[in-house]
């Protein structure tokens, strides 16, 4: 696949249509998984619930936000030929790169909580198994899935893929079976906020959306995975790159925007009581849309905890080996950040409300990557020819602050404030 991927840069004429793009496509799939996990679900599921399409829109949003900041990390990897940690460890003082590398760590236990919550969730609902086995299953199979990469990236990028189209086609049959109303669809994009509540899901869902730790992992995807010589290289797979990132989360986008609209339709005033609970969701699907949907919806809930709990593993190495330069076997990561999910489950907490809340802690991460990413990107001596141009790294400030906004937003009113 390298070399297939070399002719193409080094002979650009010699490739036309899908068989010039193939060979770069797969960082972006690999990342997109993060953008539909199972703390997209439960966001997207509760905010359909409550406030019906009105919150479209904010996905709509993130979802840009989401292809140009994907854009941004996979352009470190190519200009540089380092991960975003490894630029921070190599450029920051020492106490801020250990700062750093904790609350990475912290955010990157509050994803897997998520994602491998979710996957249990599932397993329990498809099978009938108390959710601690479904956990136990979880674990194996995320484990074969990571054994994957010792084959090379190509074996994991088809696995993920996979993966991806198994929740696209299980969304568009719930999609299909909801039928929501178009009109009201539309009137989803229009910005608008119903309350504070409204706005703690908005943050929750772009924290599930704009997720950090695949901010870190998409630079080190695409770190070397295709070498370029010279600077028209560069410039050649930075472009055929975009085309991964773009084609990627645009689907990852039309995913959640569906979550989101099938909730809506089905669970929005209709006096469900607690539809935002993803078992609550799974059970009341079946009297109203039948049991296709129902099973389609736990297919999907699978498909997405599995992926994106092994991809969530990928990153936290990432994040270890750039911030301080080293790391431990895959397996013992795997075991460490699983453990927070047991004691959940253990504990007999509520394991969507600890999902939504994990995608807000999500969200007061995502400022610690954008920020270098956006510092990093718009140096010269760092990217070279590939630097970003001034108005794309404005746009880039406009959304961190937005994010930031948000998050002093809640964080007012969680203390009374508002």
């Amino acid at each position: 696949m390298n070399a297939r991927a070399a002719e193409v840069l080094t002979t650009p004429g010699g490739r036309r249509g899908l068989r010039r793009i193939l060979p770069f496509i797969g960082p972006a799939v690999i990342a997109s998984i993060a953008y539909m996990d199972p703390g997209n679900f439960a966001t997207n599921i509760q905010g359909g619930a409550s406030f019906g399409y009105s919150l479209l829109w904010v996905i709509l949003a993130a979802n840009i936000m989401a292809m140009l900041i994907q854009n941004l990390s996979a352009k470190v990897g190519i200009a540089t030929g380092r991960n975003l940690p490894e630029l921070i460890r190599e450029r920051f003082p020492k106490p801020v790169v250990w700062f750093y590398w904790v609350q990475a760590e912290l955010v990157a236990m509050a994803t897997d909580l998520a994602e491998f919550l979710g996957a249990a969730i599932a397993i329990s609902l498809l099978t009938q198994l108390p959710l601690f086995w479904g956990a136990v299953i979880t674990a194996v199979i995320t484990f074969w899935l990571l054994t994957l990469q010792r084959r090379g990236y190509r074996p994991l990028e088809l696995a993920i893929g996979a993966f991806v189209l198994t929740i696209g086609v299980a969304y568009l049959v719930q999609f299909v079976i909801a039928r929501p109303a178009l009109a009201d669809l539309g009137r989803g994009f229009l910005p608008t906020f119903e309350g504070k509540d409204a706005v703690y899901l908005a943050v929750g869902i772009i924290g599930a959306t704009v997720m950090p730790h695949v901010i870190y992992l998409h630079s080190a995807l695409t770190q070397g995975r295709v070498p370029a010589a010279d600077d028209t290289s560069k410039r050649r797979l930075s472009r055929l790159n975009r085309v991964d990132v773009i084609a990627s989360m645009g689907f990852a986008g039309l995913i959640n925007m569906s979550m989101l609209a099938v909730a809506a339709a089905t669970f929005h005033g209709k006096n469900v009581q607690d539809a935002g609970n993803l078992e609550t969701a799974y059970q009341t699907l079946t009297p109203l849309l039948g049991p296709a949907a129902a099973i389609a919806f736990a297919i999907a809930l699978l498909a997405s905890g599995i992926s994106s709990s092994a991809v969530g593993t990928m990153a936290g190495q990432v994040i270890m080996q750039g911030f301080v330069g080293f790391s431990i076997p895959l397996w013992v990561r795997r075991v460490l950040t699983m453990l927070p999910a047991f004691v959940v489950i253990l504990l007999g907490l509520n394991p969507t409300d600890t999902l939504v809340l994990s995608q807000v802690v999500l969200s007061f991460g995502v400022p610690f990557a954008l920020v270098p990413l956006l510092m990093f990107t718009a140096r010269r001596d760092v990217m070279g020819v590939l630097v970003s141009r001034p108005w794309v790294t404005a746009l880039g400030w406009v959304f961190a602050s937005v994010i930031i906004g948000l998050n002093v937003y809640l964080l007012w009113g969680a203390l009374g404030g508002g």
